[in-house]
Parts: C-alpha cells; sequence; structure tokens
C-alpha cells in the first residue's frame, strides 16, 4: 500500500521548501489531541496543555480539522511561502465564505471514502448540507457538531477558529517556533540547495526513509497505509519539514493551487522508520510457534546453530531456516567468533516492535 506521485514535468522552479508555522501549529494541535500517537512528545504536551487550560473545550471543538486527515486549510495554498504565522492567518481571514467551506467541510468529514456535495450547495436548511452534517455525525459526534456550526454561519465559524490559534499561539506556540523555527530553516535551505542540482524524484527520496523511485518516470512511491497515484504537474510541488509530524507523512493533493507534502526533518524522529513491508515481515516471522520457542533460547546468551537443534530436538537445517527468517527481518544478529557462527535475539528490536506498529499504522 503506498501513494504514488508522479513528479514528471517539474522543474526547479515548480518545488518549493520551507517550514510552515501554520502547518506546524496545527502539528502541534494533533499531538495536543491523539497523544496516544506521540509518546515521544509526552513532556512537551503536558506542558502545552498545563500552559492553556482556558482553550480546552475550544481545542476539543476544532480537533477534528487536525485530526489524521487534516484540514487542508492549514498548508500552503500559494507560493512565495508566507513569512509568518501572522500572514497565514491573514490570509485565512480574507477568505470568502464559499472558499473557507471548500478548504474545511472535507477537512470536517475527514475521509474520501464518502462523496462532498458541491460547496455551493452546503447552505443552511439545504438537503446537501442535512446530508453532510449526518455523514459527518456517523463518524463522531464532534464532527457532526462542527459540520453544523460550519454550514449555518461559516464566515463566524472561520472568526472563532482564528481566535482559538491566535490564542494557541500565544499561549505556548509561539515559543516553541522561536526554537523550531532556525532548525526547520536550515533544512529547507540543504533541501533547495539539493534541488538546484537534482531531480525533485532524487532529493524526494532522499529525504524521506520510506520512500522508492518507481518506473517508468519520476515517480516516487511514498510508504503509507493509503493507495493513491497523483499526478504533480503543472502544479508545483511544496515541501514542508516539520518538527511536530512525526510519525505521520501528510500529503494534500486535492486542492489546485499546489500539492503539499508535510514531513518530519531530519534529527526529529526518534528510531529508524520500517516500511510497511518490513514491518508485515517482523510481525509474520513471531507467528510460528516453533520459531518463538527459538526466540526464546536466543534471549539468554548467544548459542551456535547445533546448540540450538540439540536444545529444541531439531535438525540443524531446520533451526537454520528458522534463523534466516528471523534473521531477515531483523529480529536476530549473527556474530562469527571463529569457526564457530552463534546466535542472538535482537532485544531492543523486539523491545521497539509496540512503538514500530504504532508509527508505521499512523504514517
Amino acid at each position: 500500500m503506498s501513494i504514488v506521485l508522479d513528479l514528471g514535468g517539474l522543474g526547479p522552479a515548480d518545488v518549493a521548501a520551507g517550514p510552515s508555522p501554520l502547518s506546524e501549529l496545527m502539528a502541534g494541535l494533533h499531538v495536543l489531541a491523539e497523544p496516544e500517537h506521540h509518546p515521544e512528545a509526552t513532556g512537551w504536551a503536558s506542558r502545552a496543555v498545563a500552559s492553556a487550560p482556558e482553550l480546552r473545550d475550544e481545542l476539543a471543538l476544532f480537533a477534528p480539522l487536525w485530526a489524521r486527515f487534516r484540514c487542508r486549510l492549514f498548508f500552503p495554498r500559494a507560493l512565495p511561502l508566507a513569512a509568518s504565522l501572522d500572514e497565514e492567518l491573514a490570509a485565512i481571514a480574507a477568505l470568502r465564505a464559499e472558499d473557507f467551506l471548500a478548504l474545511v467541510a472535507p477537512g470536517v468529514l475527514g475521509t474520501t471514502a464518502q462523496p462532498m456535495p458541491p460547496v455551493g450547495e452546503l447552505r443552511a436548511g439545504s438537503t446537501a448540507a442535512e446530508d453532510f452534517a449526518r455523514s459527518c455525525q456517523r463518524r463522531s459526534y464532534a464532527r457532526g457538531e462542527l459540520a453544523r456550526q460550519l454550514v449555518a454561519a461559516p464566515l463566524e465559524l472561520r472568526d472563532r477558529l482564528l481566535e482559538v490559534l491566535g490564542a494557541a499561539d500565544t499561549a505556548f506556540f509561539a515559543e516553541d517556533w522561536r526554537i523550531l523555527r532556525p532548525a526547520l530553516e536550515d533544512h529547507a535551505r540543504e533541501v533547495r540547495r539539493r534541488l538546484a542540482a537534482r531531480s525533485p524524484a532524487e532529493v524526494l527520496t532522499e529525504l524521506l526513509p520510506t520512500a522508492a523511485r518507481v518506473g517508468p518516470g519520476e515517480r516516487v512511491r511514498l510508504d503509507k497505509l493509503q493507495i493513491d497515484e497523483v499526478k504533480v504537474a503543472p502544479r508545483p510541488l511544496v515541501l514542508v519539514p516539520s518538527a511536530r509530524v512525526w510519525p505521520h507523512l501528510t500529503v494534500k493533493h486535492e486542492h489546485p493551487s499546489c500539492v503539499v507534502v508535510q514531513y518530519a526533518a531530519r534529527g526529529t524522529t526518534p528510531t529508524a522508520e520500517l516500511t510497511v513491508r518490513d514491518l508485515h515481515h517482523r510481525l509474520m516471522a513471531l507467528t510460528s510457534p516453533a520459531r518463538m520457542e527459538l526466540c526464546r533460547h536466543l534471549l539468554g546468551e548467544p548459542i551456535t546453530t547445533s546448540e540450538l537443534a540439540a536444545r529444541l530436538g531439531s535438525s540443524e537445517p531446520q533451526v537454520s531456516r528458522a534463523l534466516r527468517t528471523l534473521r531477515d527481518a531483523g529480529l536476530v544478529r549473527s556474530t562469527r567468533d571463529g569457526k564457530l557462527v552463534r546466535h542472538r535475539l535482537a532485544t531492543d528490536v523486539i523491545q521497539r516492535l509496540g512503538h514500530d506498529v504504532l508509527a508505521t499504522v499512523a504514517r
């Protein structure tokens, strides 16, 4: 499963890279709303929540907008990229009711599996508006309530959202951004330097540990539990590095202005990232009772194949095959000691497995 980006036809001027304070604020608000995805940010989240207890109810109301689907409103829609959060919030404040609806309504629904009615039909009291609210309600009460408020008074909801974002900036984000911004800007400058010398497909596969080139053409597969293929050109591609988005990798391509990829900048991921295929192999390697029994013996001390065979009452070829499966999955390490090869369980990998499952599923 993956998202494939077709980057054919993009030139150097068609790819922009830079941090977005609004996108970073949204990533932080997602951490506050769904902390179980982000155990690495527990300390920061606790401090942020403590700094703004008065925002709790308002953040809960708008939480569907920064849930996993991520509302398109919080991503860049024009080039050059805005220099400050104030500029990005001012661009939201200038949106007409219909434009605000178009950007926010899909985020309230939070899925592409259900069709969105035309924005022009989302008028208070209309059949389309009622159907939309019911669809959101089926997903969660919070989404249904937000949908009703959006349809009834989009500009009032826009202004209310802006107040919440401004208050969050004052309470905790401004200081957070002061610390995070220099490293993200340095990272973006390095990305732009690479883009000047290499193709967008080459640079993207360098930036994202779970990305890979697929032929023919300038196509890049992004490892996610989604299936989609996106032709980027003639729109520009905007790369937005983030310090808070991990383990998620966000691709927003529904808006005609540009395709946005928000990704974890280097140095912000607590562990190496697995591909979906690698995770599958690792889990499948542990489904065999015989291999699990072998793991139990490998936990205590390094053991040779012949010793394992003697302990398990199996033949050496059978043990060798089981070891190969575990070793290929990264669960066993084998080292040579003179003429002997000893095997030991990779306990650090086993300990991380639960976190790796969560991070890979959440990507």
